[in-house]
């Protein structure tokens, strides 16, 4: 089991991968599964039907509710929000209405920014802070603003790809050496 701060409480039943660390009031619910080497900030909530890979950030004040799944590599920023309910209303219960929300390997959401329930986040697509997310987003996006549009396109080191290039649509990054090409309205790694 990881590092968990004596103010944290983990129900009974959560799995916690090796290597991850729990900081101060952070609830994990019984449900959940978190992978290895994660980091979860103050304050973070974690509902029972919640799935987190390994490596995965999630900083201070995010509320990761039922129904979400991250995957390996994702950051998750300060104050970022779920939601599982579409159209929540406090007298009407609709706990059989959680809709799901994929967030794909090595994605970031940026502080502030909100995920409205069912929607996939593709691989790794930059979500900037203070995004409202509405639709699904695709691999290696770069999406601002409210509602969010999306602006260009990230590299997995995780800054923008001045595309196209010479006209042909491809960009090599400087620091890993990965290559992309433009084809349609998707970005693809062909090295």
């Amino acid at each position: 089991m990881g590092n968990i701060h004596e103010t944290a409480i983990v129900d009974a039943g959560a799995t916690i991968g090796e290597g991850t660390r729990i900081w101060h009031w952070v609830h994990v619910s019984g449900g959940a599964v978190v992978g290895a080497k994660c980091s979860l900030g103050q304050n973070v909530y974690v509902g029972n039907r919640v799935k987190i890979g390994n490596n995965v950030k999630i900083q201070n004040n995010v509320s990761v509710y039922d129904n979400v799944t991250i995957e390996d590599d994702v950051f998750c920023g300060p104050s970022m929000v779920f939601t599982n309910v579409y159209n929540p209303r406090s007298a009407i219960s609709r706990k059989d209405e959680y809709r799901d929300t994929l967030v794909r390997q090595g994605a970031t959401l940026g502080a502030n920014c909100t995920i409205v329930c069912g929607v996939v986040i593709g691989e790794f697509a930059f979500i900037g802070a203070g995004a409202l997310v509405r639709q699904d987003v695709r691999p290696y996006a770069l999406i601002v603003g409210v509602p969010g549009k999306q602006i260009g396109w990230m590299s997995q080191f995780g800054e923008k790809i001045p595309l196209p290039v010479n006209g042909s649509g491809t960009y090599t990054c400087p620091h890993l050496g990965t290559k992309y090409k433009l084809e349609g309205e998707s970005l693809l790694v062909i090295s």
